[in-house]
């Protein structure tokens, strides 16, 4: 029989588990964990995730989670997220250290600062293997990673923001003024309150091009997800209600708010590639978000892949959420290699 093993992936705002026997993805899920919220969002996580932890003989963990604002600071956080999973699971755990590969707890105890945010690394290092020469870029729902796999530059998130190897913007959580301060409205340019009226997810459902089942968080004011209501957010942070204009109108602004979006991540990705002797023949894409890493790709003139396609699984469903999820698949895949 083969060795089941389970990937997790502990970030602040979902946790991702993926299940692997063998070299084969069995099955993977994203579940809300609003971790800023306390630590009973992780145990609540856990327990949703009985089903896919069932039988594991091992765990797979890595984690950005510690940069929650709980948290004093990164080393409390990675320290306190160890405790917690060493008392909710059972079977052997080995933790992601970057560079150093995967450990036991005690040992990754001992210097975590080599496990704080080092997810993208176990991603890194499974596409290096897969596919080399390539550029991961991984959009979540907070932030992109930017990754030539062959030669990683940064190691912490301070240093990978220097390098273009870490864009501060997501998929869905970003708020809107974080990406744009203003925005052209009705054939003039409109200046936008600095407020988190809406984010990127209500950008996306303006445009329509918002997979239903990615946004798992509550909206900025707390009301419904549907199109009017995006709309209405995204309006107020005009000054303006939306009903003052058309539709199409609405979409045009949100159409230029997304392209700042796309341009920061371009922006990065030419800074790592710019970098002496990288090379990139082909673009991984991952995350939530790897539809806009996908147009990135095309503006490079590289070739796109999705990082399921690169995974052994059963069904497509399975691969576009190894895509979504890939550092809990990545993890998972490198302790059974």
């Amino acid at each position: 029989m083969s060795k089941v093993t389970i990937g997790l992936d502990v970030g602040g705002a979902h946790l991702k588990v993926a299940r692997v026997e063998g070299t084969r993805l069995v099955a993977v899920r994203q579940i809300a964990c609003p971790l800023w919220q306390g630590l009973d969002q992780l145990d609540q996580a856990i327990r949703e995730a009985a089903s896919l932890l069932e039988g594991a003989d091992a765990f797979a963990i890595t984690m950005t989670a510690e940069l929650t604002e709980i948290f004093e600071s990164r080393e409390s956080g990675v320290l306190a997220i160890l405790d917690r999973l060493r008392e909710r699971l059972s079977g052997e755990l080995r933790i992601y250290m970057g560079l150093k590969g995967l450990a036991p707890p005690n040992i990754a105890a001992s210097d975590p600062l080599s496990v704080a945010s080092a997810n993208f690394l176990a991603t890194a290092a499974l596409v290096s293997r897969l596919r080399p020469r390539s550029l991961l870029i991984d959009m979540g729902s907070t932030t992109t990673d930017i990754i030539a796999c062959d030669r990683p530059l940064g190691l912490s998130d301070a240093e990978r923001m220097q390098t273009g190897e870490l864009v501060y913007t997501g998929f869905t959580r970003t708020a809107v003024p974080s990406v744009a301060t203003h925005a052209p409205l009705a054939g003039q340019w409109q200046s936008l309150a600095r407020d988190a009226f809406a984010n990127m997810a209500d950008v996306r459902r303006i445009l329509g091009t918002l997979p239903e089942d990615v946004d798992q968080h509550a909206t900025a004011d707390g009301r419904g997800k549907t199109q009017k209501e995006s709309l209405e957010r995204f309006a107020r942070g005009f000054g303006r209600d939306a009903d003052i204009r058309h539709l199409s109108t609405w979409q045009v602004s949100a159409v230029y708010i997304e392209e700042q979006q796309l341009r920061s991540m371009h922006d990065g990705a030419l800074q790592v590639l710019s970098r002496p002797g990288s090379t990139a023949e082909s673009v991984i894409a991952a995350g939530i978000g790897a539809s806009a890493a996908k147009q990135i790709a095309m503006r490079l003139g590289l070739p796109p892949e999705f990082f399921g396609d690169l995974i052994e699984s059963s069904d497509d469903d399975q691969k576009l959420w190894a895509t979504r999820c890939a550092p809990a698949v990545a993890v998972a895949l490198l302790l059974n290699a």
